[in-house]
């Protein structure tokens, strides 16, 4: 197949070419012979370019590279590289190529091919001493001993061409069209007829500014034998310059000719693509079932041993499972008894500190005044009486303070209340959207940790805060209950926050697998921001 590809690109019928070495690829794929693949992605690539896809043939060598081996094909992948960018016009790559290709190819005589195409480049950008310097430079080697066996009339014929064109665009138009006139007489002698069509065009170029009948004689000479060898290209540069010197009454049917080729041209390409698409399309088709074919057959033969092994590895895995979910649900089960008898153990050491520091004393005074003083006497009496009021004061306040929160109908009156306690002729606390929340769907627990850390933050303010206005907004949506917190008062360093007592607060909001963010500054108020899921 590979070999009827090749016989297919000699007849220049690229389509059938293209589309049996697509079929070679796919057979060569099967025994992984790289080699073989690698040859048939570079010879599709150059089918490619011939019909002027120069990124489809890009694309192509890019998907030989990881087949090719440095030493067998990789200069040439390089080398159509180059030839791409230059045809595409990006001519800093188009050289970086070719030099790779240059570099790889260890045959001297094989390295004159991608030098000539920098050359060429170079003449392209202007670059005509760059230009010169490589070609006659070749042109030299080319006489050696060690190159002048192996060389053939047209490796000569083509560096006299380029190097005669590269000194006439410097503005040597004597050394460059006697070295054209040269190479051209080579091309004639050796009936080299595709060589001749550059030389031809080169002169035409020669003469469009001295001579134009002659430039004429040049063009159609390119033009008839690029018809002759059906090189498309060519023949609409030859129209372009007979075009462009507009010296004769033929000017409107070149004209005429140039477009309808153009078209044509234009036409041939895009089918070219939509069936070197189509082919690749069928060809990756085809590849993909007869893998997915392979595949079954081989899933077939695992069939049976596969569901013996599942069976084992599932019984296996689901005893595994049970075991993991078991441990899980009991580490969080301690986890969270471990935060709820730490919270309550933090609560019991506040209210153990609160009535050490605020009543402990005071009742040992009035124990002191007691014993000290005649309770005969009214004023004693009164006195007495006043300070036992205000340690029972005192004991009511703590109770409130950690008293059963309400979770039924009452909650949001025992929450109101709650706050309301702490509002005085010099502090006022403000609520806001309590209602909002349908606290009917809230379970107790999450309305018991509210309740409690609402306390906390409310004796957190009144014992550090000194703040005048407290407010507490409360939020929700389909997931979470948001309360914000936002006080006055003279706040402290975030540093400080775990001394103030506010670690409770977080343990509590932990085992309901909440949040909460405190925001404070020094003389900046103090914030927290709380999130409850439902």
């Amino acid at each position: 197949m590979r070999d009827k590809a090749i016989e297919s690109f000699d007849k220049q019928d690229f389509n059938t070419s293209f589309y049996q070495f697509n079929k070679s690829k796919a057979l060569f794929e099967v025994i992984k012979d790289s080699v073989n693949i690698s040859y048939i992605l570079i010879r599709i690539a150059e089918i490619h370019q011939r019909n002027g896809d120069y990124y489809g043939s890009k694309e192509i060598i890019t998907e030989a590279l990881p087949y090719i081996k440095k030493e067998v094909y990789s200069a040439s992948a390089n080398n159509y590289l180059g030839i791409a960018d230059k045809e595409l016009s990006l001519y800093d790559d188009a050289i970086f190529y070719y030099k790779k290709a240059a570099d790889e190819y260890t045959d001297p005589l094989y390295k004159h091919g991608p030098l000539q195409n920098i050359a060429v480049v170079y003449t392209q950008q202007k670059k005509y001493v760059e230009a010169i310097h490589i070609l006659d430079s070749l042109l030299k080697s080319l006489s050696s001993k060690q190159l002048k066996d192996k060389a053939i009339p047209s490796d000569k014929s083509i560096l006299l061409d380029n190097l005669g064109y590269a000194y006439f665009k410097k503005g040597m138009n004597e050394k460059g069209f006697q070295l054209m006139t040269e190479g051209l007489q080579i091309r004639i002698d050796t009936k080299d007829t595709y060589g001749s069509i550059e030389s031809y065009l080169h002169l035409a170029d020669y003469y469009s500014k001295k001579n134009a009948k002659k430039s004429d004689e040049n063009a159609l000479l390119a033009y008839k034998a690029a018809t002759k060898l059906n090189s498309v290209d060519e023949r609409l540069e030859a129209l372009q310059i007979l075009i462009s010197n507009d010296n004769s009454s033929n000017t409107p049917n070149y004209t005429q000719k140039y477009f309808t080729l153009n078209d044509s041209i234009i036409k041939v390409r895009n089918n070219f693509k939509n069936k070197s698409a189509k082919i690749k399309y069928d060809s990756k088709k085809e590849k993909d079932e007869n893998e997915k074919l392979r595949l079954e057959k081989a899933e077939n033969l695992l069939s049976l041993q596969k569901a013996k092994y599942m069976r084992i590895v599932f019984v296996i895995v689901f005893i595994f499972l049970v075991i993991l979910i078991a441990i899980l649900i009991r580490y969080y089960k301690n986890k969270n008894k471990a935060i709820e008898f730490k919270s309550s153990y933090d609560t019991e050491t506040r209210i153990a500190k609160k009535i050490h520091d605020e009543l402990a004393n005071d009742v040992f005074q009035v124990i002191a005044f007691a014993e000290s003083q005649p309770l005969a006497v009214e004023n004693t009496k009164e006195n007495l009486l006043q300070k036992l009021d205000d340690i029972y004061g005192r004991v009511r306040g703590i109770s409130k303070e950690n008293n059963k929160v309400e979770v039924g109908t009452g909650f949001i009156k025992s929450i109101k209340e709650m706050l309301s306690a702490y509002n005085t002729s010099e502090r006022n606390i403000m609520s806001t959207n309590l209602e909002s929340v349908h606290w009917e769907t809230i379970d107790e627990i999450k309305k018991i940790t509210i309740g409690r850390v609402l306390q906390e933050l409310m004796v957190n303010m009144k014992k550090h805060s000194k703040a005048s206005l407290v407010i507490i907004k409360f939020e929700s949506d389909a997931k979470s209950i948001f309360i914000n917190y936002t006080d006055n008062g003279i706040g402290c360093e975030k540093m400080a926050i775990s001394k103030n007592g506010l670690q409770n607060m977080e343990s509590r909001i932990e085992t309901v697998k909440g949040t909460i963010e405190f925001d404070t500054e020094p003389d900046k108020g103090f914030k927290a921001k709380i999130v409850i899921p439902k």
